[in-house]
């Protein structure tokens, strides 16, 4: 009797540390959860969205930041969890889209998130309470999405566009006219073009695809 006593009492303290442990790794998740889901609207709606206005790539970001952040925040409670998340940052930053086109900037927004959800998910401080680790992951999260803002301010450099034209003067798609050519697109678009690139010649049609880059204002 006093054996079955003391299972039961020990049954009930493992029940008790078990909820305890459960409640804190809740707590934790939930806080990182939030702080990543600031981050990254953060990076979208004040960076991403007023300069591109693509809306359609939105849920992607999400999806793609969710995924990895719930993915590393439990790998990070089993062994060699850094090296397998790391493989998982590996190997969702070099998916590349094969239904359509997608950018480099479009790309890159695609790694900060990636990157987002990851630093969110498992950034440690050794022998650091968690309010100290969150703050650190505040910081880094602040530090990313100032560069972001910073980088495409026009503070450090002027921001180029590129469009793909279909341009007739196939006369004018030569090396030694170069400065004709950028003054005539000049000229015909509005644009301040700064160079251009030949990107396919058609003499059936005598006419020539041309990626036109120009300073934006």
């Amino acid at each position: 009797m006093t054996t079955l006593i003391m299972l039961l009492q020990v049954s009930d303290a493992s029940v008790h540390t078990g909820i305890e442990a459960l409640q804190k790794i809740a707590f934790k998740l939930l806080f990182r959860l939030l702080i990543d889901l600031a981050a990254v609207s953060l990076l979208i709606v004040l960076v991403y969205f007023p300069r591109y206005k693509k809306r359609e790539l939105n849920f992607t970001f999400f999806i793609f930041n969710l995924v990895i952040f719930f993915i590393s925040f439990l790998l990070s409670k089993v062994d060699l969890s850094m090296g397998t998340a790391f493989g998982l940052f590996a190997v969702f930053s070099m998916l590349r889209y094969r239904t359509e086109e997608v950018s480099i900037k479009d790309m890159t927004y695609l790694f900060l998130v990636i990157a987002i959800g990851l630093i969110s998910a498992v950034t440690k401080i050794k022998d650091a309470g968690d309010g100290y680790e969150y703050a650190f992951i505040l910081m880094i999260q602040g530090v990313i999405i100032g560069l972001a803002i910073l980088l495409e301010s026009k503070f450090l450099f002027k921001k180029e566009g590129a469009k793909i034209i279909l341009y007739e003067k196939i006369e004018l798609v030569h090396p030694a006219k170069l400065e004709q050519l950028i003054e005539d697109l000049k000229l015909r678009t509005g644009l301040n073009v700064s160079r251009v690139s030949i990107v396919k010649i058609n003499f059936l049609t005598d006419s020539a695809q041309i990626k036109v880059y120009y300073f934006e204002d």
